[in-house]
């Protein structure tokens, strides 16, 4: 369990815990919804705020998780100024306002965006990335981050995990409530009880959390996929595919799964139905195909 509990990531455990708690809040509360129309109503109002409220104060809690070095648009440093210009050119060329840029200290070569939106949100380097690709290769895996921000994708999966939380909610909610009517005699006895209920209730969100987060998973391959070629678009399909390829170089300590593990430009984890990255193999030979798709049409 606790292998799969590290390739999953953190991310998995945030959403189980807020279903549990909503439920559990839900319960004690003993709101249940005027049959299944009200309980999917208030199950969605639920599930959907517990999502939206992680990804209203992801920026403010990423800042302060990898202690975030926000660059600032006059800074002194010389190659502070050369990424924030980097970055404030690609939102310039995308048409939206320019995201906060920031540098956190990390060997692993990464970076990621999150935020609530294209008007607040930020970029963030890893010493290990800055230190490890050239100039050109850095603005593609800028590039790559804009495009997540330029395509609302933390939103879109805000949405996705919202709406997992809110059938994962009320699914466990009809099937615990099946299994108490089945178990519930002639005489209205029996039953599973208050307590059996809850702990019923609360194992089955936890299961059907897990299964949810395999289409979770699938969109955000889908994503890096889209990611990458926006990134293409904006600076070359090589440039990207070489930033890729440098990051396979890497060989060194690797952070612990957390939060933001989804949002990173690349996972090492084993490619599986559960992976929130496709593999940089596939990544780099769609760049490639790409690259020569280009040179033909010229």
């Amino acid at each position: 369990m606790s292998t799969f509990i590290k390739r999953t990531g953190l991310f998995l455990i945030t959403n189980i815990l807020i279903v549990v708690t909503m439920g559990v809040v839900l319960s004690l509360l003993g709101i249940e919804g005027d049959g299944y129309i009200g309980l999917l109503i208030i199950c969605t109002i639920w599930g959907t705020a517990g999502a939206f409220i992680s990804l209203a104060i992801s920026r403010w809690m990423a800042k302060r998780f990898y202690r975030i070095q926000v660059i600032k648009p006059d800074s002194g440093d010389i190659y502070e100024q050369k990424i924030y210009r980097m970055v404030e050119k690609l939102a310039n060329q995308v048409n939206i306002p320019v995201p906060e840029v920031g540098i956190y200290d990390s060997p692993e070569p990464n970076a990621f965006a999150t935020g609530p939106s294209k008007k607040s949100s930020i970029i963030a380097f890893s010493t290990g990335i800055i230190n490890l690709v050239n100039q050109n290769e850095l603005e593609a895996v800028a590039g790559h981050e804009m495009s997540h921000i330029k395509n609302g994708d933390m939103v879109t999966l805000t949405f996705l995990t919202g709406i997992a939380n809110a059938f994962v909610m009320f699914l466990s909610r009809v099937i615990a409530s099946i299994i108490n009517s089945a178990l519930r005699g002639d005489d209205d006895e029996g039953g599973l009880g208050y307590f059996t209920y809850f702990i019923v209730v609360s194992l089955l969100e936890t299961v059907f959390m897990v299964l949810a987060y395999i289409p979770i998973s699938a969109f955000s391959r889908w994503r890096e996929y889209k990611a990458d070629e926006g990134s293409a678009y904006l600076t070359s399909p090589n440039r990207m595919a070489d930033a890729l390829a440098a990051l396979g170089t890497y060989d060194g300590t690797r952070e612990k799964k957390n939060a933001y593990a989804m949002y990173k430009i690349e996972s090492r984890s084993r490619v599986s139905i559960f992976s929130t990255h496709p593999s940089l193999e596939s990544r780099i030979k769609r760049l490639r195909e790409m690259s020569v798709k280009i040179i033909n049409r010229l």
